[in-house]
């Protein structure tokens, strides 16, 4: 497996991991109309380009030559706080090892930008806030976020230290 540094060029397998996984992910939590706003509002070609031009630091897990997987972070507190914003794994391969291999390459990246702690937002009802859990982050924060369109993020913040 390798973990490489994503471009902008990279930005339509982003978009075809995503969609690959999110139904899966929040097809039981979210509703279609949820899920479908989301993915565009995240993950359009412009959000992308956006999130890149505000230097979230993307990554793609590939196996052989096959792109399997992403994770983006970036800082939100100069020399202490960075967050782990997105990390999918096609549902076929999780359990891979991919997700750990990304979350790795996210908290090397952290550690390198001298970040004491890494947070992230998770669904509550999200199944991998047990996976999190058991990779050292707490819950810090209950939070509902509103996202547009009446659609909230009814999210736990998580935090790691470093």
């Amino acid at each position: 497996m390798n973990i490489r540094s994503a471009t902008v060029n990279d930005i339509p397998v982003i978009r075809q991991i995503a969609y690959a996984t999110w139904p899966v992910a929040y097809g039981s939590i979210l509703s279609a109309e949820q899920l479908d706003y989301m993915l565009d509002l995240i993950y359009s070609t412009s959000s992308l380009e956006e999130q890149f031009a505000h230097h979230h630091h993307f990554y793609i897990a590939e196996q052989g030559n096959e792109p399997i997987g992403f994770a983006s972070c970036n800082v939100v507190e100069p020399q202490k706080r960075w967050k782990l914003q997105k990390l999918y794994v096609l549902p076929d391969i999780q359990k891979s090892g991919a997700g750990k291999a990304l979350l790795e390459k996210v908290i090397e990246t952290a550690k390198a930008h001298l970040a004491t702690e890494l947070i992230l937002n998770v669904n509550r009802n999200n199944p991998a806030c047990s996976y999190y859990r058991k990779k050292g982050f707490d819950i810090v924060e209950t939070v509902d976020v509103a996202i547009g369109s009446g659609f909230y993020m009814n999210d736990y913040v998580m935090r790691k230290r470093l």
